[in-house]
């Protein structure tokens, strides 16, 4: 296989005519420049150029393999070139792994951040649980993820290098007429009379309904099972039960139902949301960008709490862009 950066000294040599001039512009003294010019004539079985008294001259060879030179060159310039867009976040891909209730909140808007900010870069969005979500990152699938966890099932991977977004508090939803809006301090066991919706039984709020009720010392009474949060939310509007949700799968919240924090002695646990990469690869500048705009946009939610009013200013990107 012919070497490049000789092929590259001979393009330099027949455009100028001279060997010392191609060594000067390949950052080679005159001397190396004959030795690895030799060097190349020897890969080809043939000679390449003729020196005259004053510069070179190509041989016929010599100037159909310059031509393939000229080509490469281009070629490697452009690849640089490539590089250099992707390290400025002018072109390339990045992929993302997520999960519904991230996907409805911060998602889309960091999605539009980053997009008005990094235009050339597209944005390729994989959707799973948990499980599904690590595998992709363990496969190359996905370059970063978007997880979730409680105290009980701790995301605890040394392949995967993880961020600490935010904490995601459970919160009760009560019809919007409810006497629990006046009670002073909501705690769990005082619920124990109450009818509950419930996510189906695979999902894992439906553990965190169980667990939380269990350390208040009460089994819960189902009345519905539902299939996403908006039917839970219309259940409980409907006057059916109550219901426990993580507030970011409240962002879109119906007006006939409201939202209502626990203290903090109540056995009603927050899941952590965090952005995941396998440890063992290298963020691209894509990624590094993104985790900035995810941390920023997670930042707004956080001080956006309970009040939806702020909640859907930070999903339009109004009070506080990021």
């Amino acid at each position: 296989m012919l070497n490049v950066r000789r092929l590259l000294l001979l393009t330099e040599a027949a455009e100028r005519g001279s060997l010392t001039a191609a060594a000067e512009a390949m950052g080679m003294t005159t001397s190396a420049a004959s030795q690895q010019m030799s060097l190349l004539e020897r890969e080809t079985g043939q000679p390449l150029i003729e020196r005259l008294p004053r510069g070179i001259r190509t041989t016929p060879a010599g100037a159909a393999l310059a031509e393939r030179g000229r080509v490469i060159r281009r070629e490697l310039g452009a690849a640089e070139a490539d590089l250099e867009s992707f390290a400025d976040l002018d072109q390339g891909t990045l992929r993302l792994g997520s999960f519904p209730t991230a996907s409805a909140s911060l998602l889309p808007l960091a999605l539009t951040r980053f997009s008005h900010r990094h235009p050339g870069v597209r944005i390729v969005v994989r959707a799973g649980v948990l499980d599904q979500l690590r595998e992709m990152l363990h496969t190359g699938e996905v370059e970063q993820a978007l997880l979730w966890d409680y105290e009980w099932n701790r995301v605890d991977d040394d392949a995967l290098a993880v961020t600490h977004l935010l904490d995601d508090p459970t919160v009760l939803v009560v019809p919007a007429d409810s006497p629990l809006r006046t009670r002073p301090a909501l705690r769990l066991g005082d619920l124990a009379d109450q009818e509950w919706i419930i996510r189906a039984d695979n999902h894992p709020v439906a553990d965190v309904l169980r667990r939380s009720c269990r350390r208040a010392g009460f089994e819960p009474r189902i009345a519905y099972a539902s299939h996403d949060y908006q039917e839970a939310q219309a259940m409980v509007a409907a006057g059916l039960g109550i219901a426990l949700a993580p507030r970011l799968a409240l962002t879109s919240r119906r007006s006939d139902v409201r939202l209502l924090p626990f203290g903090s002695d109540v056995p009603a646990p927050t899941r952590r949301i965090l952005l995941a990469r396998a440890a063992t690869r290298a963020a691209t500048p894509p990624a590094q960008a993104m985790a900035r705009v995810l941390r920023a946009v997670a930042q707004k939610f956080t001080e956006a709490g309970l009040d939806r009013t702020q909640l859907g200013a930070v999903r339009r990107g109004g009070p506080g862009r990021v």
